[in-house]
């Protein structure tokens, strides 16, 4: 098993591997990378004879957890758990794994805010601390339909970008329930876009659906900037400036 994003690479003896992690971890050993993979922080592949082959992936965690260890005095079970963090796409992190910086919310849409997200897997808790939220919050988002775990209880980006953007309304005053329209009009949005893009989808060449999701993409970014420069001309009605 390898961290998400770490490349796997060509396969390595252990002995190989002690030889790349020695200059800059002086006191490993064979034993100790022995050890790591007993207590789950490592999975190299076995050959059929029984003998460990090690990926680039692998080393790369290798050096995560000794440099945790050595820099950090970090428990091996903290690690693992950041480990697991990374796995699932996520920053390790106290008190609870947070989103990647690079799915912070930007100033405004743009087509490529619509090209498929991180994948990131958190949990419920995980969820509630990365945003804010409290457990009843959450849950009144969900009945309304704004929010909702997929396939194996996870949350993804976008619920997780969701959940923050909606405990910035609700800690300005807002109510769960104030914000079932958006999810009306995201809709009704998405519905528009699908209808414009659905001919092009349908289109027999090859590349017909990326060309589609690329279209819907602008579509969907020139929506948000025409709803952006709506709001902002009534602001400008209602107080002036």
């Amino acid at each position: 098993m390898t961290a998400a994003g770490m490349p796997a690479g060509p396969s390595l003896s252990i002995g190989a591997v002690l030889a790349k992690l020695k200059p800059d971890f002086p006191d490993v050993s064979i034993s100790k990378i022995r050890f790591l993979e007993t207590e789950g922080l490592v999975e190299p592949e076995r050959t059929p004879a029984g003998y460990r082959q090690f990926s680039t992936g692998d080393v790369e965690r290798l050096r995560y957890v000794l440099a945790a260890q050595r820099d950090h005095y970090l428990p091996l079970r903290v690690i693992k758990d950041q480990l697991d963090a990374i796995d699932r796409g996520l920053e390790p992190g106290t008190p609870a794994p947070r989103l990647p910086r690079s799915l912070a919310s930007t100033d405004g849409p743009s087509p490529a805010d619509f090209v498929p997200s991180t994948v990131v897997r958190m949990t419920r808790i995980e969820l509630l601390a990365d945003s804010s939220l409290s457990t009843e919050q959450l849950r009144e988002l969900e009945g309304f339909g704004l929010i909702g775990p997929g396939a194996g209880g996870w949350y993804d980006a976008d619920s997780a970008l969701i959940a923050r953007t909606a405990a910035e309304l609700l800690q300005a005053g807002l109510e769960p329930r104030h914000l079932r329209p958006f999810r009306t009009a995201a809709e009704r949005e998405t519905g528009l876009v699908t209808q414009l893009v659905s001919a092009q989808a349908r289109q027999k060449d090859p590349d017909a659906k990326e060309r589609a999701g690329a279209a819907a993409a602008n579509l969907a970014a020139v929506l948000l900037r025409l709803h952006s420069l709506l709001v902002k001309a009534g602001l400008r009605r209602e107080l002036g400036g």
